[in-house]
């Protein structure tokens, strides 16, 4: 939307999210963007239009700092525009964006964008329950297979992408949901590179970015996020983002993504991009929260196991955490000795936090995944992945920390 972007100088991700990609001569004198509620647009002239279309089209491509005309909100429209230019700052590498009315809208576009019948697909294990369905059953009706590896083996995870025949895509969810163990993304992008032709890496970094984990900058492709989670952050709105080094990548993602229609609306891009400010501050105090419950649940005698990436022991987990994480974020999960009745007991009890599935918002969400997100996942996956009937993962907000930790305690204590 902005005609100055070579005016301004270079600043960090979170003053460029304040000043780019938005010029207020535009929208009358406005501080911030107002909400276009528009489904199409007047063009400056006919040839504008052609120039449009044929850009659309792909029958040609827009010139650098080329001003094309907007066409139809289907495709794109002011609000996603500024969106998409601001959201860029903060992500470490990432040259374009693109936005979409949810976070699987997100994975399945761009996933539809490169895959074709007879490709292949390699994914870390556990997913989220709706990516792994999408993978799964959608998909390989379509003749676009697929092999998961459990997260935290790289050497079968390597050996799967450099030896897996028609290998297309590389998906990384790390840290893994729910379980947080953590895949080893630089090593990934390597063994995709051992392959020709090779295949992209794709990585869907909600739990951690853009604030803790910084895929582009370690090799990755494509970012992948729900941005109903921290992006959004206040659990009013459902949107995903598609952010690559490549805007050749992300063309072609948004042509995907104007047949099949599932752009962010105008009023949900202008709340996302009014959030985009806060999310590191957000971010950080949920991790700070996180890791101070995590360390004082540790050795209470109604939890068999804490999965939370500072307390993980084996040392391949250590090294991925200090390599490519600069906090451990805001998820931690436990694991109940008394199986699935005692993560039930303990989810009855709480009186601050909430029983709800999503995460990333400034309030405490806690659920059962194996009876809910991942209730889809067959019992074989569900065991090889560690999906256990008294596993509980927890999304802790911005509350007091103390408020909290009391709260888990006495409803461990009553259970």
């Amino acid at each position: 939307m902005s005609d100055n972007k070579e005016s301004v100088p270079e600043v960090r991700p979170t003053t460029a999210v304040l000043t780019r990609g938005f010029d207020p001569a535009l929208s009358v004198g406005s501080a911030r963007p107002a909400v276009f509620r528009s489904s199409t647009y007047v063009f400056t002239s006919p040839e504008a239009a052609e120039r449009a279309f044929d850009i659309l089209g792909g029958r040609a491509k827009a010139e650098d700092g080329e001003k094309v005309d907007l066409i139809y909100s289907r495709f794109s429209h002011p609000n996603a525009e500024i969106l998409e230019d601001q959201i860029v700052p903060l992500e470490k590498g990432a040259r374009a964006a693109a936005v979409f009315n949810s976070g699987m809208a997100a994975i399945m576009t761009s996933l539809l964008a490169v895959a074709r019948p007879g490709d292949h697909i390699v994914y870390t294990m556990p997913i989220y329950g709706g990516t792994q369905h999408l993978i799964e059953e959608f998909l390989r009706s379509f003749g676009i297979e697929s092999t998961p590896v459990r997260a935290g083996q790289g050497a079968k995870l390597s050996e799967a992408i450099e030896k897996t025949p028609n290998t297309r895509i590389v998906l990384l969810e790390t840290p893994a949901n729910p379980t947080l163990v953590m895949t080893d993304i630089r090593k990934a992008v390597e063994a995709a590179a051992q392959r020709q032709p090779r295949p992209l890496v794709m990585v869907d970094n909600t739990f951690l970015g853009p604030a803790f984990q910084h895929p582009l900058a370690l090799g990755a492709d494509l970012v992948l996020y729900s941005a109903t989670k921290y992006l959004g952050g206040f659990s009013d709105l459902l949107g995903g983002v598609a952010l690559a080094k490549d805007p050749d990548l992300i063309r072609k993602i948004k042509s995907r993504r104007g047949l099949f229609g599932n752009i962010l609306q105008p009023d949900e891009c202008w709340i996302l991009d009014s959030r985009l400010p806060t999310v590191m501050l957000r971010m950080n105090r949920a991790s700070k929260n996180a890791q101070r419950i995590a360390e004082r649940l540790v050795g209470h005698a109604k939890i068999r196991r804490i999965f939370y990436p500072t307390l993980f022991e084996d040392a391949d987990q250590i090294r991925i955490r200090l390599a490519q994480c600069d906090f451990s974020g805001a998820i931690i999960s436990l694991d109940f000795k008394g199986g699935k009745p005692a993560a039930f007991e303990f989810l009855r009890r709480l009186r601050l936090a909430r029983n709800a599935v999503s995460l990333g918002g400034v309030e405490t969400l806690v659920c059962h995944p194996k009876s809910t997100t991942h209730s889809a996942v067959s019992a074989e996956e569900l065991e090889i992945s560690g999906v256990t009937d008294g596993l509980v993962r927890i999304s802790i907000g911005i509350e007091d920390w103390r408020d909290l930790l009391a709260d888990f305690q006495q409803a461990l204590e009553t259970m």
